[in-house]
C-alpha cells in the first residue's frame, strides 16, 4: 500500500530544524549528522521513534538532509541498532523532556485508561489512540507495539469488570436470579469456530421467544409482543439501569448476548453474565415497546382501510345489480327538458319503463343496497374492531402508558383512559349517564352523528363501541406526529429527549457549529438579502431567457423549455473495449479481493464477542465470501460450494461473530475512502462536494413489520435510499421502509456518511422539494438541488411585503410575502432541532415526525416559512441557470446508473430479498454497497492506468471527459461457481492510499480526533 507523498506545506510544518534543534545537531556530522536530525523531527511529530527506515517518508528525508547539508542517501549507512542510536535517543529524550515507559507508568496508564476511556469506548484500537495521546500529554515514550496491546487488553478488562460490578450491584437478588435462570439448563454445545453450529439452538423457551422478531401486521402479532413486553418486564429490571453508561457500550453487550449461546454465557463470571443478558432485555424492552406503538398505528390504519375498501366494492356491486341506471336518467332528463312545465305525474311517469312501479323499485333498492358511503364505512369499522381487533387494541392500553407534553391533547390521554375503564363493561352499548366523556377532535365531522345516539328514551348517548374506535384513531394521528409519546419506547419516547440537553450551556457552540448567527435579526436579514437578490437577478434576466415564459395561464404561471440534448461521447466504448482487453472478463468476487488487499479494509474487523481463534488470512477469506453472498443475493449455501475449501457452518460463523452492520458500514466507508485518494485529479478532476441522491424499491419477503406495500411500484418490499457522488461512487445507504421520510433518509445520508467527502450539495428527485426539506437544508448548511415537479404550479413567495410591482416580469407566479417575524420568534428552537440532527441525540426522521401536517407544533410553521424563503431562492436560481438544470439533471442520471449496477450485482432470488429480518435485509443492503463500491475502486484503477497513456489520453473529448464513469460492468462476471485464490492479483499499477502516510498512531489520533 503506497503511502500518499508529503506536500510542501506539511514538510515545512512538521520537518523544519528549529533553533534550538539546530544546536543539538551542529556538532555532528555525516550520517550521524542526518541520522540524528530525522529521529529529532520524527519524534517532535509523533511522539516516538521510527522503528525502522521504512517508517521516514522519502521527501521528509530529502527536506531534512538540505537543512544540515547531508546528501540524503548517507542515512543508509546510519545504525539503527548500536550504541550511538541509542545515545541520540537518550540525548532527543532529555531535550524534549520525555521518558521511557516503565513498570510503574504502565500501571498508571492502564489505570487511566480504565477509569477515564475503556468505560465508554469499547473498541481497541480507538482506545490505543486515546493511549498514545495520553503518553504524549504526560511525556511519556510510547510503549512497544505488543505492550501498548496489553495495557490496552488490561485497561478494557479493568473497566469492563468495574462496569459489570456496577450494573450487578444495582440489581436485586430475584431480578439477578430470574436473569441467570435464562440461561439456565441449556447443555447442548454448539460446534466451535471451526465446525461452525447453530448459536442459539440451544436456548430456553423465554430467551427465545425475547430474541424471536415480529411478525407482520395482525392481532396475532400484537399479542404475542405483548406477551413479550410482560415477559421482560417480569424480570424487573429497573428503567435507570444504565443511565449512566454509555449507549453505544451498552448496545455493544447486547450485541454480545445476542450472539453468544447460553452454554457460552454461562461460562461467564456471574456479574459479567448478567450485565450482558440486562442488556439484551434493555434493549429489547425498548425495541418490542416500539414494535407494539408501530403495531397500534398500522392496525388502526388497516381496520379503517378494508372498511373503506369492503364499503367500495359493495357500492360497486349494488351499483351494478340496477341495469340501465344510464338510460332511465337519460329517459328522465329528455322528458323533463322536452315538457318542463308537465306534472310528474304527467311527464316522468310516462318516460320509464314500467312508470311509476320502476321508479319506487329504484328508490327503494338505493336505500337498501346504497347507503350514504361515510356511515357505511363507519359501520363496517365499528364492526371489524368489535369482532377482531379489539382484543389486542385494549390489551394495549394495560401494557403502554401513553402521555403528553401538550394539554391541547389531554382529553385524548383522558378517552383512553375511560376506554380502559369500561374494557371489561360486556355488551353495554352506551357510557352511564353519570360518566364525563371526554371531547376531543375527532369526535366531529363525519363521526359526530354515529358517536351519539338516541336511546329507548330519547336520550343523547356517547356509543361506547364508537367512542373506542374514535379514540384510537385519534390515538393514531397523535402518535404519528409524536404529540402523544409512550413510556419506555425508544422511536416513540418524549420529543423532548431527542433534543440536546445541554443546549442552553453550549448555546455559543452549537450555533457555530452550525455556521449560524447568534442574533435571529442578522439571519433573518440575510436569508431576506439572497431572497431579494435571487428574485431581482430573475427578473432582470427575462427578457434574455429564451427558455422560460412567465405569464398568467390556468395551466400555471411558469413554462420551462427542456434543455437541449448535449454532445454524445464517443470514445467510451473504445476505453471499456480496452479495459476488458487487458484484464479479460473478471469475475466480481476478484474484483471485491482486489479492493479488499489493496485498501485493508477488513484489517479491522473484529469478533462481536471479543476475542477470537481464527488467523487474520482465513477470517478476511471468510469475511469476503460472506460480503459477496448477502451482496449478490446469493446466500451463503450457494457461495460455499464454491471452489475456496470453506464450509457453510464456517461461513455463518464468521457472518455471526464478526460481519456486523457496524463492521460492514466501515468497510464500505474505507473502501469509498481509498478510492477519493486514488483518484487522478488530471483525469477525474478535483473532487466534487455534491451527491445525488434517490430510493430504490426492492421486493421482500412481507412476513414482517417493516416490508410494506408500496402504490406506486405495485407490491410489498422496502425501500433503499442510496447517496452516490457525481463519479458513481456510493457513500451511503440505509434501509427504509415504503412509507418512511425520504427528505428524513436524504438528511441522513448526506450529514451522516461518515467518509471523507465534505457534502455540500444534495441532488433529489421530485420528494426533495418538500419546503420542510429546504428549511432543515438551510439550516445545516449543505444546498438541497431537487428536480421540481409540475414546476408550472410553483410560486414563489415575495421577501416584503407593500411592494407589488417589485418583480413586473415574475408578478403571474408570485404569491404573498415571507413571515419574517415568526422565523424570529422560533429561531432558537429552530436551531435546537437542527442540532439534535447534527449531534445526533436522534434520528432525522425522529426530528421531523414531529413536523407535519397533523402537528401543530409553532417551531414546523417557522420551518416551513423558512423553507418557502429557500425554495424561492432555489427555483430563482433554477429557471435563470441552464447550467444547474443540466447539473441537476447529471447529478440524477448517475443515480440511475447506480440503480442499474445494482441489479447486476444484486442478481440472486430474482431480486428479491429473501428473509423477514430486519438485520439480515441490512446487511444485504450493506454489503451490496461494498460490492458497488470495490467495483468502482477496482474500474477507477483500470481507466486510470490506461488513460495515464498518452495515445489513450488524447483520445478524450469535453463530451467523453463528461460522461466518464468508473461505474461499468461489462469486463464483469457476477455468476458461476464461487472460485477464490487470495495469491492471484490482478495487473495495476500502485496507487496512493491514505494509509500509512504516517505512522499508525498519528494517523489514528488524527482519525479520533475528526470523530
Amino acid at each position: 500500500m503506497a503511502r500518499t507523498p508529503l506536500d510542501l506545506d506539511e514538510l515545512v510544518e512538521h520537518w523544519t530544524l528549529l533553533k534550538d534543534e539546530q544546536a543539538l545537531v551542529s556538532g555532528k556530522r555525516g550520517a550521524t549528522r542526518l541520522g540524528f536530525a530525522v529521529l529529532l523531527k520524527f519524534y517532535t511529530q509523533y511522539g516516538r521513534f521510527p522503528r525502522n527506515r521504512a517508517e521516514l517518508p522519502g521527501e521528509a528525508v530529502e527536506f531534512v538532509a538540505r537543512q544540515v547539508q547531508v546528501p540524503a542517501l548517507e542515512l543508509d549507512s546510519y545504525d539503527w541498532t548500536g550504541r550511538t542510536v541509542e545515545y541520540h535517543r537518550a540525548q532527543i529524550r532529555e531535550h524534549l523532556g520525555f521518558r521511557e515507559c516503565s513498570v510503574a507508568d504502565a500501571e498508571k496508564l492502564t489505570a487511566y485508561l480504565a477509569e477515564h476511556v475503556a468505560h465508554k469506548e469499547r473498541r481497541p484500537e480507538q482506545v490505543r489512540v486515546e493511549l498514545l495521546a495520553h503518553c504524549r500529554k504526560e511525556s511519556i515514550e510510547p510503549p512497544t507495539p505488543g505492550r501498548c496491546d496489553r495495557i490496552v487488553a488490561a485497561a478494557l478488562r479493568a473497566a469492563e469488570e468495574s462496569l459489570t460490578t456496577l450494573i450487578s450491584s444495582r440489581l436485586t437478588v430475584e431480578s439477578i436470579e430470574r436473569i441467570v435462570a435464562l440461561v439456565a439448563g441449556a447443555d447442548q454445545d454448539e460446534a466451535g469456530p471451526e465446525g461452525g453450529g447453530t448459536e442459539g439452538e440451544d436456548a430456553p423457551p423465554v430467551l427465545a421467544k425475547v430474541k424471536e422478531a415480529p411478525g407482520n401486521v395482525s392481532l396475532e402479532t400484537m399479542l404475542t409482543e405483548i406477551d413479550k413486553l410482560l415477559a421482560v418486564r417480569a424480570i424487573g429490571l429497573p428503567r435507570d439501569l444504565f443511565i449512566d453508561v454509555t449507549p453505544k457500550v451498552v448496545t455493544g453487550w447486547r450485541a454480545r448476548a445476542a450472539v453468544e449461546s447460553p452454554s457460552h454465557l454461562r461460562t461467564h463470571p456471574v456479574a459479567l453474565r448478567v450485565t450482558l443478558l440486562a442488556a439484551l432485555l434493555h434493549e429489547r424492552e425498548l425495541e418490542i415497546t416500539d414494535t407494539l406503538v408501530e403495531l397500534l398505528i398500522s392496525t388502526v390504519h388497516r381496520i379503517g382501510a378494508r372498511a373503506e375498501k369492503k364499503v367500495t366494492e359493495q357500492l360497486i356491486n349494488a351499483f351494478k345489480k340496477v341495469s340501465g341506471k344510464e338510460n332511465i336518467l337519460f329517459k328522465l332528463a329528455e322528458a323533463s327538458l322536452g315538457t318542463p312545465e308537465g306534472t310528474v305525474r304527467q311527464v316522468v311517469f310516462p318516460a320509464v319503463s314500467g312508470g311509476e312501479a320502476t321508479l319506487r323499485e329504484l328508490v327503494h333498492e338505493f336505500k337498501t343496497r346504497g347507503p350514504v358511503y361515510r356511515r357505511t364505512v363507519q359501520t363496517t369499522l365499528k364492526a371489524s374492531y368489535t369482532n377482531h381487533y379489539r382484543r389486542g387494541l385494549i390489551k394495549l392500553l394495560d401494557v403502554l402508558e401513553f402521555r403528553s407534553s401538550n394539554h391541547a391533547h389531554r382529553p385524548v390521554i383522558e378517552a383512553l383512559a375511560l376506554v380502559a375503564r369500561y374494557a371489561n363493561a360486556g355488551n353495554t352499548t352506551y357510557y352511564p349517564l353519570g360518566e364525563t366523556v371526554p371531547v376531543h377532535k375527532a369526535m366531529g365531522g363525519d363521526w359526530a352523528e354515529v358517536v351519539h345516539r338516541a336511546d329507548k328514551r330519547g336520550r343523547r348517548r356517547v356509543v361506547r363501541m364508537v367512542y373506542e374506535v374514535v379514540a384510537f384513531q385519534a390515538l393514531r394521528d397523535q402518535l404519528k406526529c409524536k404529540e402523544i409519546w409512550v413510556v419506555g419506547a425508544d422511536k416513540w419516547r418524549n420529543p423532548d429527549e431527542d433534543l440536546p440537553q445541554d443546549f442552553e450551556a453550549r448555546r455559543a457552540e452549537n450555533y457555530r457549529e452550525l455556521r449560524k448567527p447568534l442574533d435571529a435579526a442578522v439571519f433573518v436579514d440575510e436569508l431576506r438579502e439572497q431572497m431579494t437578490a435571487e428574485l431581482t437577478l430573475l427578473n432582470d434576466k427575462m427578457p434574455t431567457l429564451s427558455w422560460l415564459d412567465i405569464a398568467e395561464r390556468k395551466s400555471g404561471a411558469i413554462r420551462l423549455a427542456a434543455a437541449e440534448a448535449q454532445p454524445e461521447p464517443r470514445n467510451l466504448r473504445r476505453i471499456k473495449a480496452e479495459v476488458q482487453r487487458r484484464w479479460g472478463i473478471v469475475p466480481l468476487v476478484d474484483m471485491l479481493k482486489e479492493a479488499v488487499l489493496r485498501t485493508g479494509c477488513l484489517d479491522a474487523v473484529t469478533s462481536v464477542s471479543g476475542g477470537g481463534s481464527l488467523s487474520p488470512e482465513v477470517l478476511a477469506e471468510r469475511l469476503l465470501l460472506v460480503i459477496y453472498a448477502y451482496g449478490t443475493n446469493t446466500g451463503i449455501k450457494a457461495v460455499a460450494s464454491g471452489g475456496h475449501g470453506h464450509t457453510e457452518d464456517e461461513l455463518r460463523y464468521v457472518r455471526r461473530r464478526y460481519l456486523s452492520a457496524e463492521a460492514a458500514r466501515a468497510i464500505a466507508i474505507q473502501i469509498a475512502n481509498a478510492t477519493f485518494a486514488a483518484r487522478s485529479t488530471e483525469l477525474w478532476g478535483q473532487g466534487s462536494t455534491a451527491v445525488a441522491s434517490d430510493s430504490t424499491h426492492v421486493r421482500a419477503y412481507d412476513q414482517n413489520l417493516f416490508t410494506e406495500w408500496h402504490s406506486r411500484y405495485g407490491g410489498r418490499g422496502v425501500l433503499i435510499y442510496w447517496h452516490v457522488e457525481k463519479k458513481s461512487l456510493a457513500i451511503h445507504s440505509q434501509l427504509i421502509n415504503c412509507t418512511a421520510s425520504e427528505v428524513a433518509a436524504m438528511i441522513e445520508g448526506a450529514m451522516r456518511h461518515g467518509t471523507t467527502m465534505d457534502v455540500a450539495a444534495n441532488y433529489t428527485d421530485s420528494h426533495g422539494q418538500s419546503e420542510i426539506g429546504f428549511g432543515i437544508t438551510r439550516l445545516l448548511n449543505f444546498d438541497l438541488l431537487p428536480r421540481i415537479k409540475r414546476i408550472n404550479k410553483v410560486k414563489l413567495y415575495r421577501p416584503v411585503a407593500g411592494e407589488p410591482d417589485a418583480y413586473p416580469q415574475l408578478t403571474p407566479a408570485l404569491t404573498r410575502p415571507i413571515r419574517w417575524e415568526l422565523i424570529a420568534q422560533q429561531y432558537d428552537q429552530m436551531i435546537k432541532y437542527a442540532t439534535a440532527i447534527r449531534t445526533r441525540t436522534a434520528s432525522t426522521e425522529a426530528i421531523l415526525r414531529r413536523f407535519t401536517r397533523n402537528a401543530s407544533h409553532p417551531t414546523y410553521a417557522a420551518m416551513l416559512e423558512v423553507g418557502r424563503a429557500q425554495k424561492t431562492i432555489f427555483v430563482a436560481r433554477y429557471l435563470r441557470l441552464r447550467d444547474l438544470q443540466r447539473e441537476i439533471e447529471e447529478g440524477l442520471n448517475v443515480m440511475e446508473s447506480s440503480n442499474g449496477a445494482n441489479s447486476v450485482i444484486a442478481y440472486g432470488k430474482g431480486g428479491e430479498i429473501a428473509s423477514n429480518r430486519r438485520d439480515e435485509q441490512e446487511m444485504f443492503v450493506l454489503c451490496l454497497r461494498i460490492l458497488q463500491s470495490a467495483l468502482v475502486y477496482v474500474n477507477t484503477l483500470m481507466l486510470q492506468d490506461i488513460l495515464g497513456e498518452p495515445e489513450w489520453a488524447g483520445l478524450l473529448t469535453p463530451a467523453d471527459r463528461r460522461g466518464l464513469t468508473p461505474l461499468f460492468w461489462s469486463h464483469v462476471r457476477p455468476y458461476g461457481e464461487v472460485n477464490l485464490d487470495m495469491d492471484t492479483r490482478l495487473d495495476l499499477a500502485a496507487v496512493k492510499l491514505p494509509g500509512p502516510r504516517v505512522p499508525t498512531e498519528a494517523a489514528d489520533r488524527r482519525s479520533s480526533e475528526r470523530a
